[in-house]
């Protein structure tokens, strides 16, 4: 069974919002930074935007002001709210967890922990 496992994707119209969750087990998701990374057909994985402690967050410039990416107190569930919603965001999103406190991990390589993946697409 998954220690990470994404849900929320699916079909969302340009400009529309869609929420992402991870569920992940308190093990891994209360003693890391937790993130979203993307990954659409033909391009490599790209970082999307992490979180360290419960407010502490971090952007990549693409999605910066659109999405926004939280954590529940009790550490166990990751979110990322993606609104303003652009075609170029569609893609499948993973979930993932870096033991990387300093510097913020921005970089796909700075994960250690990945879900299986929840795609999104955005189209009219």
């Amino acid at each position: 069974q998954g220690q990470l496992v994404e849900t929320g994707g699916g079909l969302v119209q340009p400009g529309g919002s869609l929420r992402l969750s991870c569920a992940a087990s308190r093990s891994i998701c209360g003693a890391n930074v937790m993130g979203w990374n993307r990954q659409a057909t033909g391009k490599q994985r790209e970082w999307v935007a992490s979180i360290r402690g419960t407010d502490s967050t971090n952007y990549a410039d693409s999605v910066k002001g659109r999405f926004t990416i939280s954590r529940d107190n009790a550490k166990t569930s990751v979110y990322l709210q993606m609104n303003s919603a652009y075609p170029e965001d569609t893609a499948v999103y993973y979930c993932a967890a870096s033991p990387q406190y300093y510097p913020p991990p921005r970089s796909v390589s700075s994960y250690e922990y990945w879900g299986q993946g929840t795609q999104v697409t955005v189209s009219s």
